[in-house]
């Protein structure tokens, strides 16, 4: 009989288990060679499993956690982390980078180059480089392939032991009700041993972490500040910060960050717009009722820097927004569009003024203008498709759509969008074809094999369609048949 593992135990193993990986690989630094805790990985898992696996995860983590998929915040996220990794060393894989809506403070990275944020991170740290120094410290466990590490580590296990209690960790740090009813005892007997394994990761992650940060341009001694917060919350509170279970934080790990951003040359930097624009972004949209945007943190904001100031008008115009009181946010935020009218926060955020007062037309209007000099911009893209179809034109919608689900083919935002305007113009065969790959990309391939294969049955015997759908369902098949190995019995 099966027992579950206490969070304890779970809190032990996560900072071990969840890991990530990166891009080119570009010689190291002498800063970055540090001795060295383990073996190279290589004869445990080959960078192409970690890629497999990392694909698994994130199709289970679609399905299961509270992701933001808010394109604004992930584009900025995503050109954060990897403004980091560019200054990173021995990247072997593409980086990706999500935030779940979470209001415990933590982060985590898993195999594949995926590196996961609360949402909580954006209400504790005070500007930009406090952020980065997470990602930072993430990025190096990728980096060092700690993860690998710690399965060669425990070489009288199964790889794949490792493989099934990954997911459901992954899982409980993120949906804890999920993630606990997977879990197993297999692991705890040896807890003892990865405790100690992962306060020599963690400080290994914080040593090359601390360089990555100060190479992007970023100030090193954000590091050990926010460190100093975490320690901070510990002391005073009945129950330590969930970064602090799964991020191990003695006080020899904090001197020593402290003693290395004190070698590097200081460099204050101010945050940049966009994560000011983030950080009232994500607590006004997506913060709890507790945490809310807080009408102390605006009042703050306003007496501050220019950019703080024009973060504070943004987050009112969006309370009023949440508030569906659509004229006071227009009136806020019509002066700052006129300011800067290629601003993609002001205009999503326009556009959905607008499409809550079925100004349909006239958010057409503004975007299809946006739209002509920055064609390229993602944001802008999901902003017209979507107007489009709550307008009525779902045919330009699916012009856009095409386009787009092409380009990033991992992003549910455009194939559910593409589903819409399939149905509103009765095209169910390509309505089908949608709902298969928002599926897929949750995991769910079996049933995205049903919806294609019912649309490969709507269409001309022989059809260029037939050939794609039926295509795509022999694609689908064999991934299945590759995931199943991850699969938790």
């Amino acid at each position: 009989m099966t027992r579950l593992l206490s969070k304890t135990v779970i809190a032990t193993l996560l900072t071990t288990l969840l890991y990530s990986g990166v891009a080119p690989v570009s010689a190291e630094t002498p800063q970055d060679l540090l001795p060295d805790i383990g073996t190279t990985a290589g004869g445990t898992l080959s960078i192409n499993q970690e890629l497999a696996m990392g694909d698994f995860y994130v199709r289970q983590m679609r399905a299961s956690t509270p992701l933001i998929s808010d394109p604004l915040l992930t584009q900025y996220i995503n050109q954060l982390g990897n403004r980091l990794v560019a200054n990173a060393n021995s990247v072997r894989t593409p980086f990706h980078f999500f935030i779940v809506n979470n209001d415990q403070l933590n982060a985590f990275a898993f195999f594949g180059g995926n590196v996961v944020l609360h949402s909580a991170l954006f209400r504790y740290t005070e500007n930009e480089s406090e952020l980065a120094s997470v990602l930072a410290h993430e990025i190096s466990h990728v980096t060092q392939r700690h993860l690998a590490r710690a399965m060669e580590e425990q070489q009288r296990m199964a790889p794949l032991t490792w493989v099934g209690v990954l997911g459901s960790i992954l899982l409980t740090m993120a949906s804890p009700q999920a993630g606990m009813a997977g879990l197993s005892g297999t692991l705890a007997g040896t807890q003892q041993g990865i405790i100690s394994f992962t306060q020599g990761n963690e400080q290994e992650a914080d040593r090359i972490g601390i360089v990555v940060l100060q190479r992007s341009g970023f100030d090193p001694q954000a590091m050990p500040n926010f460190m100093q917060k975490l320690a901070d919350q510990s002391r005073y509170a009945s129950k330590p910060p969930e970064m602090l279970l799964t991020h191990p934080l003695p006080d020899s790990r904090l001197s020593d960050a402290r003693n290395r951003a004190s070698q590097m040359k200081p460099h204050p930097v101010a945050s940049s717009q966009d994560y000011l624009f983030a950080k009232v972004r994500i607590l006004g949209m997506y913060g709890s009722t507790e945490y809310s945007l807080s009408s102390d943190l605006l009042d703050t904001l306003s007496k501050g820097t220019t950019r703080e100031q024009l973060a504070a008008k943004y987050g009112q115009a969006i309370l009023f927004y949440q508030a569906k009181k659509y004229d006071s946010a227009r009136n806020v935020l019509q002066p700052l569009l006129t300011q800067q009218p290629n601003n993609i926060w002001f205009l999503d955020l326009m556009t959905d003024i607008d499409l809550g007062q079925n100004k349909n037309a006239q958010a057409i209007a503004r975007l299809e203008k946006a739209i002509a000099g920055q064609n390229n911009e993602p944001v802008l893209q999901l902003n017209l498709a979507n107007a489009y179809v709550q307008g009525g034109q779902p045919a330009a919608a699916s012009r856009i759509l095409y386009r787009y689900t092409f380009a990033h083919p991992n992003d549910p935002n455009g194939w559910d969008l593409l589903a819409q305007a399939s149905a509103a113009q009765g095209l169910r065969d390509e309505e089908l074809s949608a709902r298969a790959e928002s599926l897929a990309l949750s995991g769910k391939l079996p049933q995205a094999i049903g919806l294609l294969s019912d649309a490969s049955a709507r269409v001309k015997l022989g059809s260029l369609k037939q050939a794609r759908y039926d295509a795509r369902i022999d694609q689908l098949r064999q991934l299945n048949e590759r995931f199943r190995k991850y699969q938790k019995s």
